[in-house]
Parts: C-alpha cells; structure tokens; sequence
C-alpha cells in the first residue's frame, strides 16, 4: 500500500513542478498563476491518487490557491494527512 501523502510531501511535488523549492512554494499562490497548466496538473493528480488521494481535474480547477488543493487532497485520503492540514 502506498504511503499517503503529506503536507511536506504535497510542497515537494509542488516545488519539482514549478522549479522553487519546496519551501519557496506560496500556499496561498494560485495554480494557474504559478504558472501550472493542465498538463502539469493531470500528472500531479495521478500521482496524488497513487498516494490514495481521489481527486479529479475539474475539482482542483475550481480551487483558488495550493492551500486549497491541499485540503481537498487531505480530506480525500483521510487519516494522517487530515491531521497535518
């Protein structure tokens, strides 16, 4: 079973994506103006759902900041990750 994902795990896969470091990585910065676009977001998200996470595109899409996906992606996988929100 794969490990779920953690908040510093969740700033990392960020940071790899946007060339920063993971903490270089605003959570309150909004996804597209961070400059990710759709195809960057479909590989974070299949990689999120090996960690457990069940998330869609259209679900992200509509969140305004990293700190949103991160809730979302918390509440979805349950269990530790929800407690390091």
């Amino acid at each position: 079973m794969p490990a779920s994902l953690t908040l510093d795990g969740f700033r990392a896969d960020l940071a790899e994506f946007l060339y920063q470091r993971p903490d270089e990585v605003d959570l309150d910065g909004n996804p597209l103006d961070a400059g990710l676009d759709s195809l960057r977001i479909v590989t974070l998200i299949e990689r999120w759902r090996e960690t457990g996470a069940d998330v869609g595109f259209v679900e992200l899409a509509e969140c305004t900041s990293f700190a949103q996906w991160w809730q979302l992606l918390a509440a979805r996988q349950g269990g530790a990750a929800g407690a390091e929100a």
